[in-house]
């Protein structure tokens, strides 16, 4: 895999390149590098036989959902079936999408419900908080298209590195930490964030002698800690939602520590990454790829097309903290942030609604998927009702389990949750777990760092993932497991951390 990953990036990472084929490659689970499925962001390839597993699964999942549809009445326990079908479906690695269709088609089934009520259901389903969600991670990569276009993204990395400087090796990691956070927060997306910044980036590291995996340590951990803070990242807001805290409660108990300590650690492991790499002498970068020709083509108005984007990024932040902005705020801030910063780079209204409906539509495949992931909680939720029973058969035996063991149990099981559908996690652990912490006493804060860690915490580790591979490749690295290093040397700290924390809330 870390042999594939790196040659395919080489494309994307040349100056004016389309950032969309690293974008793809990392946020497509299980999938082979060489795929392009540009129709289905969790696009994955199967193998043969786990493919046939995963067939034979749903198709068992699906006939025991029908028998037991025509025996059982609601509240029933059997209303968990469609959730562990889908779990288990996921984890085999099966398409995301095709998984949640499943989910839905096993709850329709054990509900048995007229045809008209499914449709009124999944006409609902459409302005559920949840499908919002999925349209705001569309909205998201539209506006990642007009930063892209504009030069937003280039001149945001270059101002940053310049005014750092190259002083030292530690300003230069510093600053190519920082440069990434703040792409990756502005637009949502690491992947996409990285494949922008990576050109710009990779000269002056270089230049200044570091070694391949050290620069992809630098871009990873920098990447990593923007998308923790990113405002408007779909899974940030859905902890926002299911939390019901505002953004400035998020980043105090939750992103604003882990960016910090993953910052302040990776001003010691990449000092480390790059003495333990250089002493092999065969992780350098050439000479050519130390020259800097990322600067041609740019466009003249980029500039101001930056201080627009940031100013009413900003302000669009501000305001959604003093207002208690609700979920349906980025629905508008995140186009007006797209028309203002186009028109602000010499775009065309026309060009500005091509490129983001260009953007969108690489992520369509999300909203269909949050849509479903509406319908399957309703059917749940309103039909099933399998935690009704939950509750009132085990509810005295549960209240005396305490909130933190509860908390720290629920952070660790999103680990072994869907890889690149994070805000889809956050949304199915609050779902079935947010009631249940709320009866034992997790306070919202606390809520927050388990979801959370529970989105983010497997990122770093313990297993290789998409983000680390893009990374890496982006780097052009070769070396999948200096990067796991990397992440396991942030992680371990930031699981003390988060362990404390909740033991003070809880």
């Amino acid at each position: 895999m870390s042999q594939s990953r790196p040659g395919r990036s080489d494309a994307a990472t040349k100056p004016g390149g389309e950032a969309t084929k690293p974008e793809g490659e990392a946020t497509k689970p299980g999938g082979e590098a060489g795929e392009s499925n540009e129709s289905n962001a969790y696009a994955v390839g199967l193998p043969p036989l786990r493919r046939r597993i995963c067939t034979v699964i749903a198709l068992a999942g699906l006939l025991a959902s029908l028998v037991v549809g025509q025996v059982v009445q609601a509240p029933t326990l059997w209303g968990l079936l469609p959730i562990l079908l889908y779990a288990a479906l996921c984890l085999l690695g099966l398409d995301i999408v095709v998984a949640t269709v499943v989910a839905v088609l096993s709850g329709l089934l054990i509900a048995a419900r007229p045809p008209t009520e499914v449709g009124e259901l999944l006409g609902t389903s459409l302005g559920d908080l949840v499908t919002m969600i999925g349209l705001i991670i569309v909205l998201g990569a539209g506006v990642g298209e007009v930063l892209r276009v504009t030069g937003v993204a280039d001149t945001i990395v270059s101002a940053i590195m310049r005014t750092v400087g190259e002083r030292s090796r530690h300003a230069v990691t510093f600053g190519v930490m920082f440069a990434c956070l703040v792409l990756v927060a502005s637009l949502g997306t690491l992947a996409g964030a990285l494949a922008i910044a990576a050109p710009i980036l990779i000269p002056i590291t270089a230049r200044m002698g570091f070694t391949r995996s050290a620069t992809a340590s630098m871009m990873f951990v920098g990447g990593c800690a923007g998308l923790a803070l990113a405002p408007f990242a779909g899974s940030n807001v859905a902890i926002l939602t299911a939390a019901n805290v505002d953004y400035l409660t998020y980043l105090r108990v939750g992103a604003g520590p882990l960016a910090v300590l993953s910052i302040a650690l990776a001003m010691l492991i990449v000092p480390w990454m790059q003495r333990r790499t250089a002493a092999a002498g065969n992780d350098f970068y050439t000479a050519e790829e130390a020259s800097d020709d990322a600067s041609t083509g740019r466009n003249p108005k980029a500039g101001r097309a930056t201080a627009a984007f940031l100013l009413l990024l900003v302000a669009s932040v501000v305001y959604a903290t003093v207002t208690n902005a609700g979920t349906a705020f980025p629905l508008l801030a995140l186009p007006l942030l797209g028309i203002v910063t186009g028109f602000a780079g010499g775009l065309s209204s026309v060009e500005i609604a091509g490129r983001m409906y260009r953007g969108g539509a690489r992520l369509l495949s999300i909203f269909v998927l949050f849509w479903l992931l509406a319908a399957l909680f309703g059917i749940i939720d309103q039909w099933l009702k399998p935690y009704d029973v939950i509750l009132d058969t085990f509810g005295s035996q549960l209240s005396h389990l305490g909130a933190f063991p509860f908390a720290v149990a629920i952070g660790l099981l999103g680990w072994v949750g869907v890889p690149g559908a994070t805000a889809a996690q956050v949304v199915l652990l609050d779902k079935v777990f947010g009631g249940l912490g709320a009866t034992l006493g997790v306070s919202a804060s606390a809520w927050v760092i388990v979801l959370l860690w529970a989105s983010k915490g497997d990122t770093y580790g313990p297993f290789p993932n998409a983000n680390m591979i893009g990374a890496m490749g982006l780097a052009r690295s070769q070396n999948l497991r200096n990067v796991l290093l990397t992440g396991w040397l942030v992680m371990v700290p930031a699981c003390v951390m988060y362990a404390v924390l909740l033991a003070v809330m809880t």
